[in-house]
């Protein structure tokens, strides 16, 4: 993998988000922060406002090999009624590439229509949102295929 981006909606998961990107900088993979807003600042949920890197409307989604989605209830809600996002993630699921999402994440996933017989977790109370999927109840993260999944045991 060579290049990703983390999706930033307002209620973001700080932790979620920027301990990823954290760490994937640190591996030298370049990662973007992307706000789905076309707001400059993200909005965590916990009152962190981040600078992202770019909006999605100006991101070139051919150089990417994965999407991110960090959790965060109200994150997850504002990722969710994105469009653009909506059909990247499908586009990226018929195409092969990485999906990766965490905590209430998932279930954007779910209610997208990519976890058909994709075992996936998620944080309690949002199986009923992992449309088509096994779930997973007892591992914190979940590797099937291209999708990644993960939430707090």
């Amino acid at each position: 993998m060579s290049k990703t981006a983390v999706f930033l909606a307002d209620g973001f998961e700080e932790i979620e988000a920027l301990t990823v990107t954290d760490l994937l900088r640190r591996e030298h993979i370049e990662t973007l922060l992307v706000s789905v807003s076309g707001e400059k600042v993200a909005k965590g949920s916990h009152g962190i406002n981040v600078e992202t890197d770019t909006a999605i409307g100006d991101l070139d989604f051919d150089s990417l090999d994965m999407l991110i989605l960090p959790g965060g209830k109200l994150g997850t809600d504002n990722l969710l009624a994105c469009k653009l996002l909506e059909e990247k993630i499908r586009e990226f699921k018929q195409e092969g590439k990485y999906l990766a999402a965490i905590c209430a994440a998932p279930s954007v996933l779910g209610l997208h229509g990519v976890l058909n017989g994709v075992k996936a977790c998620c944080y309690p109370g949002f199986e009923d949102k992992l449309l088509g999927a096994e779930i997973v109840t007892d591992k914190c993260a979940v590797m099937d295929g291209t999708i990644i999944s993960g939430r707090v045991l």
